[in-house]
């Protein structure tokens, strides 16, 4: 690169070409196709989750009905029944985590190889992307240690502000106007740091074709990426804007999009459980989101895969 990315208008409009591209061909292809699959597995873990907690939520249910047919104060959750919920919720998290991982990479390793314009079926599309896939596992799992790292210290900053731990800096008690330093040490910070997630994402985004194409190891690959974006640090910064808020936008729209679903699938929640208002409740709430978040493989995905694969290409190019 002979420059480092300070003609912004530029770097716009190669993104908006990469984005028109993103959209067809056999890449975006099988990216439907991981898409459907990612939904199917999505729906299993998120069922399997609610048929492990059927009986605890019967269990709340029944409580809750003595608490009030006695005309007694309650709290549904307070006969020990919370935390079964919450352990069973965690593991839910924790496959969805696995689950996003293995998407993410499968998408950013057949973009990758997609990236040479040789045509190919799905299935050579994926021999070829299981040649390299152990690797780029290792790579996006790094990645997402040290991007979820920032975001875990951002939001550890925040509840230690708010924890009321910190001399000097009291939290803004219900309705009265925060202190400028609260506002600064508790707001500001954790907020800029938080925006520094994204970006930090795309100064690594290089590293799943670096060692798709490259061969490299999955450390060598992330240091490469490292860098190769520091002398394109605005570029890095304007693509992972645009590429965050469109998944910002997809997501609010798809949880909108997503109220009728939830409402009708809340009306079969209490078919099936028997008029079970609390089982159905967390099943309204969370639908919506789960929704939102399959909407970004099939939207969002193919031109963040793309702009990383042409990010990679360009500052290759250019250091050659």
């Amino acid at each position: 690169m002979a420059h480092d990315g300070n003609g912004n208008g530029s770097t716009v409009r190669r993104a908006a070409r990469g984005v028109a591209d993103c959209y067809r061909g056999g890449p975006y292809r099988f990216t439907l196709v991981v898409s459907a699959g990612t939904a199917v597995l999505a729906c299993a873990i998120l069922a399997g989750g609610f048929a492990a907690t059927w009986g605890d939520f019967e269990h709340v249910r029944q409580y809750a009905d003595e608490n009030i047919a006695n005309e007694d104060s309650y709290a549904a959750y307070a006969d020990g029944s919370w935390w079964p919920l919450v352990r069973v919720g965690f593991v839910v998290f924790a496959l969805a985590l696995v689950l996003a991982l293995l998407t993410l990479t499968v998408l950013h390793t057949g973009y990758a190889v997609g990236s040479r314009g040789e045509p190919q079926t799905r299935r050579e599309l994926w021999r070829r992307i299981r040649r390299r896939f152990p690797a780029a596992l290792v790579v996006n799992a790094l990645t997402g240690v040290v991007v979820g790292a920032v975001e875990v210290a951002a939001y550890a900053w925040w509840a230690f502000v708010e924890s009321d731990e910190i001399p000097g800096i009291e939290p803004t008690p219900l309705h009265e106007t925060a202190t400028p330093q609260y506002a600064l040490v508790g707001w500001v910070l954790p907020v800029v740091v938080w925006c520094l997630a994204p970006v930090l994402y795309f100064r690594l985004s290089a590293a799943t074709a670096e060692t798709v194409l490259e061969r490299r190891s999955p450390f060598v690959a992330l240091y490469r990426s490292w860098v190769l974006t520091r002398r394109a640090r605005w570029r890095c910064f304007w693509q992972g804007l645009l590429v965050t808020g469109a998944a910002v936008l997809v997501f609010l729209a798809g949880r909108l999009a997503a109220a009728p679903v939830a409402h009708f699938a809340g009306l079969g929640m209490l078919w099936l459980s028997d008029g079970n208002v609390w089982i159905t409740g967390v099943l309204v709430k969370v639908l919506p989101t789960v929704v939102a978040f399959l909407l970004l493989t099939p939207l969002v995905m193919p031109p963040a895969c793309t702009v990383a694969v042409r990010l990679h290409g360009d500052l290759g190019a250019g250091e050659g």
